[in-house]
């Protein structure tokens, strides 16, 4: 999943994001909100973590934005214990969560796989096709009952293509959904990426899910 962090103090900014990514989520930063408001321009996040004071625009006003144009992306605000109760109505009115500062890693992590994983609870936790099972919940993959070991980044890819089954995602949706934006590899590492997880996914003699569409990018489809 990608996460994005808008935080203006820069060492909480990097704590969380180094929180997050230890527990395998893949992290942008940003520190104000013109900046908040231009990367959501720019890719598909799994959830927001954002101070509710931020410069320029603060975290309600950005959150108001997205959710004016339909969007409705999990959001934790980050908020000073005695800007809770002030700013209580607006966050409950945009169907978000909140952290009071100061906290700890361990309820910055729970309160995430609350609010950001449970989007999930939507849709089945056990995604499908043919005899290929991913779990969401436990993270494990099987194919034909048997056990299928990935990697972080080859879990996300997969993850990422089965909740799009039979939609074709171009290589620049798969790098924005599942790379930050301080990677610097270029999409050609989609294709590199495919390939490893085709390996482990498509084995010889088996159905194929994993389809190249020429020009296009890639599709899961039974």
């Amino acid at each position: 999943m990608r996460l994005l962090v808008a935080e203006n103090e820069k060492d909480l900014n990097g704590i969380i994001a180094q929180k997050l990514k230890a527990c395998g989520y893949s992290v942008d930063c940003c520190f104000d909100g013109n900046e908040t408001l231009e990367l959501l321009s720019y890719a598909e996040y799994d959830g927001i973590i954002i101070d509710i004071v931020l410069p320029f625009v603060d975290g309600l006003k950005v959150v108001e934005s997205i959710r004016s144009e339909g969007r409705e992306t999990p959001v934790i605000f980050i908020a000073a214990g005695d800007s809770i109760d002030e700013n209580m109505k607006e966050i409950m009115s945009e169907g978000a969560d909140y952290l009071v500062k100061p906290f700890s890693s361990e309820q910055l992590i729970t309160k995430v796989r609350s609010v950001v994983n449970n989007l999930s609870a939507q849709s089945p936790n056990v995604l499908k096709a043919a005899d290929l099972e991913v779990n969401t919940d436990t993270r494990t993959v099987t194919r034909g009952g048997e056990t299928i070991c990935l990697t972080a980044k080859e879990y996300m890819l997969l993850e990422y293509l089965i909740q799009n089954k039979g939609i074709v995602l171009s290589r620049e949706k798969i790098e924005n959904h599942i790379w930050n934006f301080s990677y610097e590899g270029g999409t050609n590492v989609i294709d590199v990426y495919v390939s490893y997880l085709r390996r482990k996914v498509d084995p010889k003699n088996a159905l194929r899910l994993i389809h190249t569409i020429r020009g296009k990018g890639y599709v899961l489809r039974d």
